[in-house]
């Protein structure tokens, strides 16, 4: 059996079955939607498999088919709530290697510079941290879209 990798993917998993992380927006069917730690853009979430896995090409078809089904409804959310020009998704793994999908909006109001370039193009050193009291409205009109997306697991 191989070793178990310890990453920052893992850990935030084991934190959200905790109810320990407060940056949780829901439990979706193949895993937990999460904001991202820093805001780069406004809403800017991550979809976090349950149980972890390396990548995309370790799950079996079905699962493979529910992550990327929730990973776009997180996108149908964040649209129907904070109406971007665009959403952005990517899968890499390469600095965390565990299977995490980033789902950031994308705004007409960006700067000029970066507003066609890819989001790892901006400082996210200087991006606003998330903040679970300002975050509360956006997330309950997020969960108020998931729900009737039919995204959300119940119970939690």
């Amino acid at each position: 059996m191989p070793p178990q990798i310890d990453t920052a993917i893992h850990r935030r998993v084991v934190e959200a079955r905790a109810g320990r992380d407060d940056s949780v927006l829901a439990r979706c069917t193949s895993g937990w939607a999460v904001f991202g730690r820093q805001q780069v853009t406004p809403g800017y979430l991550l979809l976090l498999p349950d149980p972890v896995v390396p990548d995309l090409n370790a799950l079996e078809a079905g699962r493979r088919t529910q992550f990327l089904l929730d990973m776009s409804m997180l996108g149908d959310a964040l649209t129907r709530t904070l109406n971007p020009l665009r959403i952005n998704y990517a899968i890499y793994g390469n600095l965390e290697p565990a299977l995490h999908a980033h789902v950031i909006p994308r705004y007409r109001d960006e700067p000029e510079a970066l507003r066609t370039q890819q989001p790892w193009a901006y400082d996210w050193s200087q991006a606003p941290v998330f903040d679970a009291t300002a975050a509360a409205p956006l997330k309950q009109k997020l969960l108020a879209e998931l729900e009737k997306l039919g995204a959300l697991r119940k119970p939690w």
